[in-house]
């Protein structure tokens, strides 16, 4: 597996487990500034490599109504403002074309959302603008459909492409994680990431947003863990009550660092036998 590495945040190549961790959505800029911060010192306590991620539109809300957060151009801003404050790479989704080149200069990941995976020139044309691309795998895609989506990516001139696995529909307003979809994955060459929180999302569960099984989280993100992964993905808040856009399906801040030790103790016996048995 090759490794994808930025400044000071490493993923693949044989490596402990990096992380992609944040808030849904930009609420307010003291609030991302907070939960970066929180996430850098406990990150650099457990030595975990992370990326902060943080959307500035969810342009795929459920509802006309629901909050989408501030806006490409202060979005952006206040994600420029995170990586040079607390050093981090920084990931959003980008959901229209014309957002691509602006967004692509300040973030280092850039995100392809589920929804748009199939999209043949909305991805060639992320891969050619990104320093680093993530794509995120349709709920409606088997693992194997993935291969042409990256292979789309790569022939754009840029093999430096995650792919991310965020459950399979399993009927109306329910997601299943098949942990098969992990080794599949890892099977095409580029580094493969588990999203534990949207994993256990219920989308539209609720009618005018989706729901969510927080409570789950942990034991899907220890069981992804155990089947061998490059990175893991998770979003999370402060009061996941009161969040405004996925609080169901996202951990309480305060909660991670104690998940975080947990994964790390799992990654390190996986990736010790697979070393021994390469």
């Amino acid at each position: 597996m090759k490794a994808i590495v930025l400044k000071n945040w490493s993923i693949g190549g044989d490596g402990p487990f990096a992380l992609i961790a944040g808030p849904c959505v930009i609420e307010t800029e003291d609030m991302t500034r907070r939960i970066a911060e929180f996430l850098k010192e406990a990150t650099s306590r457990l030595g975990i490599s992370l990326a902060f991620k943080a959307s500035y539109d969810k342009a795929n809300r459920t509802s006309k109504d629901s909050f989408r957060g501030p806006g490409m151009e202060k979005g952006l801003r206040i994600l420029e403002n995170v990586k040079r404050e607390f050093d981090l790479p920084v990931l959003s989704d980008v959901h229209r074309f014309e957002e691509i080149a602006p967004a692509a200069e300040v973030l280092d990941i850039v995100q392809v959302p589920a929804f748009l995976c199939r999209q043949t020139d909305f991805v060639a044309e992320i891969a050619r603008r990104a320093k680093v691309v993530n794509i995120k795998k349709g709920q409606f895609l088997s693992p194997w459909d993935m291969r042409n989506v990256l292979e789309k990516a790569i022939s754009a001139g840029n093999d430096r492409v995650l792919v991310t696995e965020r459950g399979a529909s399993f009927g109306y307003n329910n997601l299943v994680a098949d942990f098969r979809s992990l080794p599949i994955l890892r099977q095409y060459g580029c580094p493969v990431v588990f999203d534990a929180t949207h994993s256990v999302q219920l989308p539209g569960g609720q009618g005018s947003s989706s729901g969510g099984q927080r409570d789950m989280v942990p034991y899907l993100a220890r069981a992804a863990t155990a089947v061998g992964v490059d990175g893991l993905f998770f979003e999370v808040h402060p009061e996941p009550e009161r969040a405004l856009c996925d609080g169901p399906n996202s951990l309480r801040l305060e909660d991670f660092p104690r998940l975080l030790a947990e994964l790390q103790k799992i990654d390190r016996i996986v990736k010790d036998r697979e070393a021994k048995s390469g």
